[in-house]
């Protein structure tokens, strides 16, 4: 059952894959990294996709995330260094990884690890994040 999600998650990336001409090997990607939620943003970090892990490890919905960024998901206890690290490397255009305090739709605080990867063509047009929450 998980591999068929897997599948189907990829096929789904995949569409967004041809429409941007992105050169990544999506199945590598895939492959490596474990994952609850993903989420692809655009270089302004405005979400343009979630899968249904997204809702069920926060609580938000697809539609309510969609053209927001993921700072909705940030609190009290998140963690200003992690931010700051975020946005450095996000800035930097290289894949990393990265552990971040968010909060899920009911104000549960979770921790989570985040694997971006920067999504491009002949130049970086959106990023992927796998994301798992932390035990």
């Amino acid at each position: 059952m998980k591999e068929a999600k897997r599948k189907t998650e990829l096929k789904k990336v995949r569409t967004f894959a041809n429409r941007f001409n992105w050169k990544n090997d999506l199945d590598a990607a895939f492959a490596e990294h474990e994952y609850e939620a993903l989420i692809i943003t655009d270089l302004d970090q405005t979400i343009r996709w979630v899968n249904e892990g997204f809702t069920t490890m926060t609580g938000y919905s697809k539609k309510f995330a969609l053209n927001k960024t993921p700072k909705f998901l940030q609190g009290k206890k998140t963690s200003i260094a992690s931010k700051k690290n975020i946005k450095e490397k996000i800035t930097q255009g290289r894949p990393f990884k990265e552990t971040i305090i968010n909060y899920k739709k009911d104000k549960t605080p979770y921790t989570c690890e985040v694997k971006i990867i920067p999504l491009y063509n002949e130049k970086t047009t959106h990023f992927i994040a796998f994301e798992k929450q932390i035990v």
